[in-house]
């Protein structure tokens, strides 16, 4: 530990830290407040409910506000983060690694995730927030459609929060992603990791190509509000357009929200059991299917659309063939306890309370999966009371989690007796609130009118409501309760717990272990690099490989390390910059409005706004100076000398976590371009008018070849120690990208000189839309590439290590390759 690392009752240790515990807690924390402030706007629209024509409590704008900013609060601000903040805390400690890969993109990734909720509560005081639904389905999420003033700022301001909270979720992919698959302790292999870490593994590798996804859909989205193009405000096929690519990430998202839950089930059953779960392997392997099939069943929630029956038939099999592995892992659940001996803690309870109400969950919902009961129950109270029994036995789990890791993070025990209080009332509150809705599902969704005969129904709920609410004040009660005066827990308090975090002290030291964890002899051992001795005494947990419960180790001083860095605080700048530039260009949409207007576009929009170009221009400064210096800072995060790394044994960790990054690129392209094929076919291929200027995109096709070879000579340079020869070619790359940004700026310039611009039609929009997000990867790749050259001008960097100018090249070669394909699709055809 750095001796100027500041204490945990120090701010400044929270605004600079970059350990993974800390961003734990810091996402735990943060996840809870957004818990409270869903939770509000839940409370005041059941309210609103206790009368058939609603209580007077809510305009119409209001309430639909209340509805869309608590589903937008729950399943994006608490459900993924707060489980992403148990990951960060466990995940490292429970595969033996010191941090994550890659420390300062994570704390990045946490402060992307609190600017990103900031923003949306600010979107809140701008003429109101977004109010469309959480689905956020076309027609009704473009301006268009909704309120003058909505139309604008608050809900422009709020797709781009979500687009910021996507960015945070890229981060930690990648980051995850990178740290199980290449920090495993020695002897850990993936068969034989935790439970939990397995279920955080599948999630991580969803979210990669999900939440992608959602990128590219906020993308087009955003840019309908800001520029006024077209994506989603056409009778061209624009609402089976979102509906194909939100669903694309939404159904995934379940399974994202819901298998860390299931992972704290696993574990949970195991320890208060005491024994192994029931067909582990088995387990797995269903996990793995259903990563897999979560992509191939999304059509299931466009039954009510006009794609033909044969289709929607098939949906409907895939839909039914994922529930098959879900019904694996229940059953899995059920045969450890009845094998097993059960203790009813608090944590088992939640745990079983959580099973219980996703089987009758996953039940309700075999209904939705067939076509012809769709027909009757969609858009009805039926799916909202199915849909909470799955999500919230999600959360259910999740307080079992917080409950079993408790003691860890805080070192304090809590209340049992109040902690069994607080499940009896929570799961009261939650059956009072979510069953009387199957019974009241002729209610449509989203709307305060409903037959006066459903009056007790939605009145039970609202009952039910605040009781559950209440569940949740008691909870904060218990863990303060705890936190003041509550007894040292032991390094274990659990007999049967048999991971690695429960090996030692709580709360855990900021280096996480004194020794190397090793797995090679079937248990856990902490060894010295020198010797094969166990290290640090205590008891400890066995890989989960059926080798027997924990033992003691011996204590031996364990070697020193290569010191690691703890804190930059460029990480928060990083994110308040962007944050700063985001409510910028949320005001920008006024001025796109005058220039649209004042080139034949029958448009209107509010008064423009200073305010606006002074936040972008600040936010862009801050930007700069910030990713500067986060680019310049000396920060270390050693490499495990000795690493499970399969399958990756020959990549290293940045090299990895760039591959995992563009292979969530290229889902963002994926989908733009996917948008263009969708809707040009929609459209009628050869009723497409918009045509490009192709000896431009030629130039530009064989510019950007070129750059790829001139980047291969950097490399070969690098590699030599050529400090010219680096130059020059970086330097030729960087004017090869000018030249291909100046021909595209002069083809978009013979466009709006025959008043082509990218409002004047929907070919037009896609067009600029699509070419535009690759010209901004080359800029991105440009500001890279003139970093390094002045690093190498500089401070020689590069030649001792070239293995960024490879990573660089990595990226730049995807640029180039997107454009191969960019270019026949706009070009030639």
């Amino acid at each position: 530990m750095s001796d100027d690392f500041p204490p945990m009752t120090s701010v400044k240790r929270w605004l600079v830290t970059t350990n993974h515990k800390d961003v734990g807690i810091l996402y735990m924390a943060t996840a809870l407040f957004f818990l409270l402030f869903g939770g509000l706007m839940a409370l005041l629209f059941r309210a609103h409910l206790w009368q058939s024509g609603g209580a007077g409590l809510l305009s119409d704008s209001s309430y639909n506000q209340a509805v869309t900013a608590h589903g937008l609060l729950m399943v994006f601000w608490f459900l993924s983060p707060i489980a992403s903040g148990f990951a960060n805390y466990f995940v490292p400690l429970q595969i033996g690694a010191k941090d994550l890969a890659f420390p300062r993109l994570n704390a990045l990734s946490y402060w992307f995730y609190l600017f990103s909720g900031a923003m949306f509560m600010i979107s809140f005081f701008q003429g109101g927030t977004f109010e469309g639904g959480w689905t956020m389905y076309a027609p009704l999420n473009v301006p268009t459609y909704t309120p003058a003033v909505e139309a604008t700022t608050g809900g422009t301001a709020t797709i781009l929060a979500l687009m910021l909270f996507v960015m945070s979720i890229t981060l930690g992919t990648v980051n995850f992603l990178t740290t199980i698959h290449r920090s495993r302790a020695e002897g850990l292999g993936l068969w034989n990791m935790p439970m939990f870490t397995w279920s955080w593994l599948m999630t991580i590798w969803m979210m990669l190509f999900a939440f992608a996804a959602l990128l590219a859909a906020l993308l087009l989205l955003g840019i309908d509000r800001i520029f006024l193009t077209q994506y989603f405000a056409t009778d061209q096929g624009s609402s089976l357009l979102w509906a194909h690519v939100f669903w694309f990430f939404g159904h995934p998202e379940v399974y994202i929200v819901f298998f860390p839950a299931l992972g704290i089930m696993f574990e949970t059953f195991q320890t208060f059991c005491g024994r192994r779960l029931v067909g582990r392997k088995w387990v797995i392997i269903a996990m793995v299917l259903v990563a897999v099939q979560s992509f191939l069943v999304w059509m299931h929630h466009m039954f009510l659309t006009t794609i033909n029956l044969e289709i929607k038939t098939l949906f409907m099999a895939t839909t039914i063939g994922i529930s098959l592995p879900f019904d694996l892992m229940v059953f899995s659940l059920i045969y450890t306890m009845v094998k097993g001996r059960v203790r009813f803690t608090t944590p088992f309870l939640f745990s079983l309370g959580a099973l219980l109400l996703f089987i009758l969950g996953g039940i309700t919902g075999v209904f939705l999966g067939a076509v012809v009961l769709d027909y009757e129950f969609r858009g009805t109270y039926w799916v909202v009371a199915h849909f909470h029994y799955v999500m919230v036995s999600g959360v259910t789990a999740l307080v079992a989690g917080i409950y079993y890791w408790w003691p860890k993070i805080s070192g304090k025990m809590y209340d049992e007796t109040l902690g069994k209080i607080h499940f009896a009332i929570y799961f009261f509150g939650f059956n009072l609130l979510y069953f009387p809705m199957f019974l009241a599902w002729e209610t449509p969704r989203r709307v305060f009118h409903f037959g006066e005969g459903l009056e007790i129904y939605h009145q039970l709920a609202t009952i039910g409501a605040f009781i559950f609410g209440a569940s949740f004040l008691l909870m904060f009660y218990i863990l303060g309760k705890s936190l003041i005066s509550g007894p040292d827990a032991p390094d274990n308090p659990w007999e049967f717990s048999r991971t690695a975090e429960w090996a030692i002290p709580s709360p855990p030291p900021l280096e996480n272990w004194s020794g190397r964890p090793s797995y090679a002899s079937g248990r856990l051992e902490f060894v010295d690099d020198d010797s094969s001795a166990a290290t640090d005494g205590g008891t400890v947990a066995v890989p989960e490989t059926g080798h027997g419960h924990a033992t003691p180790a011996t204590t031996q001083h364990a070697h020193e390390e290569e010191h690691a860095d703890h804190a930059s605080i460029w990480p928060f700048g990083i994110g308040l910059s962007l944050a700063v530039f985001f409510l910028g260009l949320s005001g920008l949409t006024p001025y796109v409005a005058e220039f649209a207007a004042a080139n034949g576009a029958d448009v209107s929009a509010q008064e423009p706004s200073m305010l606006s170009p002074a936040l972008i221009v600040l936010g862009v400064g801050m930007l700069g100076y910030t990713l500067w210096n986060f680019g310049m800072e000396q920060f270390n995060a050693p490499v495990m000398d000795v690493a499970e790394r399969w399958p990756f044994e020959g990549v290293n960790n940045t090299k990895l976590g760039v591959w995992f990054f563009l292979a969530s690129d290229v889902v963002v392209f994926g989908a733009a371009i996917g948008a263009f094929v969708f809707m040009r076919i929609h459209m009628g291929w050869s009723a497409w008018e918009f045509d490009a200027i192709p000896m431009a995109g030629l130039v530009n096709t064989y510019i950007l070849l070129t750059s790829s070879f001139t980047v291969i000579l950097a490399l070969v340079m690098a590699e030599r120690g050529n400090k010219k020869g680096l130059l020059t070619t970086m330097s030729v790359t960087v004017l090869l990208g000018l030249t291909f940004m100046g021909v595209k700026g002069w083809e978009w310039s013979q466009k709006f000189s025959h008043g082509d611009y990218w409002f004047s039609g929907l070919e037009y929009s896609i067009y600029y839309v699509t070419t535009g997000l690759h010209a901004l990867h080359v800029i991105l790749g440009l500001l890279v590439a003139g970093f390094m050259i002045y690093r190498v001008a500089t401070v020689d960097a590069y030649l001792e290590d070239h293995r960024p100018v490879e990573y660089f090249g990595l990226y730049w070669h995807f640029v180039d390759i997107v454009w191969v394909f960019l270019f026949p699709l706009f070009y030639l055809m």
